[in-house]
């Protein structure tokens, strides 16, 4: 537990900066669509029939005049990426830090197992992915407060749900690769967030990689589809599920057998 609180604090700045920094895009677009409202209605058929374009951003299944529409298709991806982003860094941050910043050899003669310090870093990291969520939450849900609309509530509840198994997963992958690295791999991880980004659209218009939805979070996360459907697809949430928990295990095996530098 004192780790816990002690990875809470010493990341407190970074978590308030990307929560509050995606919370107020999310918050911010809300209140440009109610200004723009007219305008994007007459724009939607428009959008709708891009074709291949329309169908990589759910264009062509919601319409984006109606605030579930532009949510799910502008606000969704906004917070999408920069959710996976956040997790990225925190996961790549909590293990490799000690041996960038030479502050292993001291942390491991604390009365500490290595295998406390791995677990209570995982669950400081699923706090912190958690708390962002709440706090973009709240951004959103006062933007919809102040134009008088919001999406399907259910569905809405299914999306940040989903987010947050997202976000579980990329921050998992990312803590394996700080249990691998010596140094904080931000350019990689950051890239990775990104590339999953792209594989999910890139697999809705290419049929012959369509495989990709089980290797990318976003896929089963994708806000149109799930404003569309009223959930999550089961199977590759379970996928998602059995990555975050092999990932977040294979980090501990890793970082149990490594030799650390002081």
């Amino acid at each position: 537990m004192i780790l816990w609180k002690h990875e809470l604090r010493m990341n407190k700045k970074v978590l308030l900066f990307w929560s509050f920094g995606v919370g107020i895009i999310c918050f911010g677009c809300l209140l440009l669509f109610e200004s723009l409202a007219d305008t994007i209605a007459q724009m939607a058929g428009f959008y709708a029939s891009l074709g291949m374009f329309a169908k990589a951003f759910g264009m062509d299944r919601l319409n984006i005049g109606t605030v579930e529409g532009f949510y799910a298709t502008e606000i969704a991806m906004v917070f999408s990426i920069g959710g996976a982003m956040f997790a990225a860094q925190i996961g790549a941050s909590l293990l490799a830090k000690e041996e960038e910043g030479h502050t292993g050899e001291f942390l491991h003669t604390l009365p500490f197992t290595r295998t406390a310090v791995v677990g209570w870093k995982y669950l400081a990291m699923l706090a912190m992915l958690l708390v962002f969520q709440m706090i973009c939450m709240l951004w959103e849900l006062a933007g919809m407060a102040l134009i008088g609309g919001m999406p399907n509530l259910k569905s809405y509840v299914w999306y940040h749900a989903a987010q947050i198994l997202l976000q579980f997963e990329v921050g998992s992958i990312c803590f394996l690769i700080s249990a691998i690295s010596r140094k904080k791999q931000l350019g990689g991880v950051f890239s990775l967030a990104v590339f999953l980004y792209l594989a999910d659209m890139l697999c809705r218009v290419i049929p012959g990689i369509e495989w990709l939805k089980y290797v990318t979070p976003y896929y089963f996360s994708n806000a149109a589809d799930i404003f569309t459907k009223g959930k999550p697809d089961a199977v590759l949430a379970a996928v998602c599920c059995a990555v975050t928990v092999l990932t977040g295990i294979g980090a501990l095996v890793v970082y149990k057998r490594r030799d650390l530098a002081s």
